[in-house]
């Protein structure tokens, strides 16, 4: 009888002996068996080839499908061992990547640290450059269409206006006693309009006569206010057709040559030899009209004049008219921006200041800014008084300035001198509540920026506290030596080579403004252009001055300028080494308005400013807030340098034309990367109504 075929076992007939069936189907699983290692073995192989690492799990496959024949699992210890190769490759992996990252860093650290500084640099300079003009091109998006369009002028109240000093307006505030003089600079200080000269507005003349010798309708002043300016024998200013005069023949120069020797004796040098003494700078504070500073000139003594704002028969526009050095500056309730330890003389001629006023506060500031070994000369009736109210009040300032170490000198007519001390040991050996303490360290900042004023004596803690007699004599005094330097954090070899590239600089300078100067001014026939030195530059504004090395380059190459050293707030503080090494200068936010009247400059300088303002993170005003305060400063027909990057300068070529300026770009030879903007302000005229 026939089986039924079994599946699987095609075309195999069943017998019925049971040792047949048995031998069939031992036979039949040995078959099986056989197909299914071929099987296994094929996969095994094709996941080597697939996977490299399959080998790590291809034995707990292996195990799995081929544990005991009983049906249990692989052996628990084969498994283990597996998993603790898999773990040690992986660490082993992580280990070859730490290894490899660590070689790369040290690698790019000896690479960095053995390649030229001058190559970072310059990849460095590329990267702030690429952002610099990234932001001046979003600047430009948002001026839209209006940004090539040239600016109105302004209205004829503006012809001697100076923002952020508006007495009427500080008054309507509440401010008062004095107050109302100080600067006060809010939104509405910015103007976007160009300032005309006067209708009758006439270019300087040159020095030495300008200096004597200033047009009548060039500032705003009244006859009156000259004939008023003193008694007729001893007047001030005279007036002769259209002309101030200020003549050396005048009695008036006379009696300031008597003056300065009388100074001079009553600190114990001869005649007025002031360099002897180790003065070189000096503040005047309610300087007239400059005859003092403009007599010490001759006798290479730099005087700064400062006084309130006047919106008529100003002294520091007159003074600035005759080319020489002013500021307007009051200290009525916030500090004079100039660091601790500025001047090596004070100076107050019948200044009209009340020294007794306030407990004294405002000697105090005086003293701040007073050298060590400083002198602090008042001349007023107030010293010689016998009425009892004065006499009061001079008892006061006598012994308030004995109180914060302050020596008096013999005493001459209505001149007092009294002597800073060079000790700082003379304030802690004053007996207890005597004077004004000495400013903890919190507040004893070096460089204030018209902050209010503080009832204690600052620069005691200063590294500068250095007498003036201990000082380097003028002009040696400009060339600061290693010690010196050390103050600063400088090293010779750093002054010395921003020296050598200041005097290639001017020179550069020199040879591409004299032409220019001397060829476009046949509109004053008779006037003959003499060869320089002697030339139409009296003063020079250095925007961004560094370490003063524009203004040691044209003394050196003895040119007869000086030189306004402002030192931005937006970039390193070097005002402290520049006014030591016997030069004038101030700190200055340049988004905000300069503290001076219309057309004061004949040359404007400015050495990579624009990058400093473009660098900075917030930035309050825009390039075209700056370049129309440049053309508030300068006057008709003055000159303006902008150095910097090729694309700023560009920039600032745009700008220029839109103030109406004639401008032209010059390669620079020692530098590949820098241009130069020479600019000329015209003299345009409102029309005579």
């Amino acid at each position: 009888m026939s089986m039924p075929l079994q599946r699987g076992i095609s075309g195999v007939r069943v017998s019925d002996s049971s040792d047949d069936l048995r031998d069939s189907q031992m036979k039949d699983k040995t078959d099986k068996d056989d197909l299914i290692r071929g099987r296994s073995t094929d996969t095994n192989n094709n996941l080597t080839l697939r996977f490299p690492f399959a080998f790590l799990f291809s034995s707990n496959q292996s195990s799995s499908k081929h544990g005991g024949e009983n049906g249990f699992s692989a052996d628990p210890y084969t498994a283990r061992s597996r998993h603790r190769l898999m773990l040690m490759f992986l660490k082993i992996s992580l280990v070859l990547i730490v290894v490899t990252a660590l070689a790369g860093s040290f690698w790019w650290t000896v690479s960095i640290s053995t390649s030229s500084r001058g190559h970072v640099y310059h990849n460095y300079r590329r990267l702030q450059e690429q952002l610099v003009s990234d932001l001046l091109d979003i600047e430009e998006i948002s001026l839209g269409p209006n940004r090539f369009k040239e600016l109105e002028y302004c209205t004829i109240e503006s012809e001697n206006y100076v923002p952020c000093f508006n007495v009427s307006e500080n008054l309507a505030l509440g401010y008062s006693n004095g107050d109302e003089n100080d600067r006060f600079c809010g939104p509405g200080s910015k103007q976007e309009c160009l300032v005309l000269p006067p209708v009758k507005y006439r270019v300087p003349l040159r020095w030495p006569t300008g200096k004597d010798v200033i047009w009548y309708h060039n500032v705003k002043i009244t006859a009156d206010e000259v004939l008023s300016s003193g008694s007729i024998n001893k007047r001030m200013m005279m007036m002769e057709d259209d002309q101030i005069s200020f003549r050396s023949a005048s009695p008036m120069s006379d009696e300031i040559e008597d003056y300065s020797h009388q100074i001079a004796e009553m600190i114990g040098i001869k005649k007025d030899n002031f360099i002897e003494a180790g003065v070189r700078t000096i503040l005047d504070i309610g300087c007239g009209y400059g005859s003092f500073g403009a007599h010490l000139l001759s006798k290479q003594i730099l005087t700064m004049c400062i006084a309130n704002y006047e919106s008529s028969g100003s002294q520091v526009q007159l003074t600035l008219e005759r080319g020489l050095p002013a500021m307007i500056g009051s200290f009525m309730s916030k500090q004079l921006p100039y660091p601790s330890l500025s001047f090596d003389m004070l100076h107050c001629s019948r200044c009209g200041i009340d020294w007794d006023k306030k407990d004294g506060l405002l000697l105090v500031e005086i003293d701040r800014v007073l050298k060590p070994g400083g002198y602090f000369v008042w001349t007023s009736p107030l010293t010689n008084s016998r009425n009892k109210e004065n006499l009061k009040r001079w008892n006061f300032v006598h012994d308030f300035a004995e109180s914060i170490c302050w020596t008096l000198l013999p005493q001459q007519d209505d001149t007092v001198i009294w002597k800073k001390t060079i000790k700082t040991k003379c304030y802690s050996s004053r007996k207890p509540g005597v004077g004004p303490s000495v400013c903890s360290k919190g507040h004893d900042v070096e460089s204030p920026y018209y902050r209010p004023l503080q009832m204690c004596l600052g620069g005691t803690r200063s590294r500068r506290w250095i007498p003036i007699e201990g000082r380097t004599r003028w002009p040696s005094r400009s060339n600061m030596n290693k010690t010196e330097l050390s103050l600063y954090g400088l090293h010779p070899e750093e002054l010395g080579e921003d020296s050598e590239n200041w005097k290639t600089t001017v020179r550069e300078y020199w040879s591409l403004l004299s032409p220019l100067i001397f060829s476009d001014h046949p509109k004053r026939p008779g006037d003959e252009d003499p060869s320089p030195p002697y030339n139409m530059l009296r003063n020079v504004l250095d925007m961004n001055a560094q370490f003063g090395g524009l203004n040691s380059a044209l003394l050196g190459a003895r040119k007869s300028v000086w030189v306004m050293n402002v030192v931005p707030t937006a970039g390193p503080n070097h005002l402290p080494m520049i006014l030591d090494r016997g030069f004038v200068g101030v700190l200055h936010d340049w988004c905000e308005p300069f503290p001076t009247y219309p057309r004061t400059y004949d040359l404007v300088h400015a050495d990579n400013l624009l990058s400093l303002q473009a660098g900075l993170r917030r930035s309050v005003c825009t390039f075209m807030d700056i370049f129309t305060e440049i053309d508030r400063l300068l006057r008709p027909e003055g000159w303006v340098i902008i150095r910097d990057t090729a694309q700023l300068v560009e920039k600032a070529r745009a700008l220029a034309t839109q103030l109406k300026w004639e401008a032209r770009v010059i390669e620079v030879e020692s530098s590949s990367e820098q241009r130069l903007l020479i600019c000329q302000k015209p003299l345009t005229k409102r029309q005579a109504i």
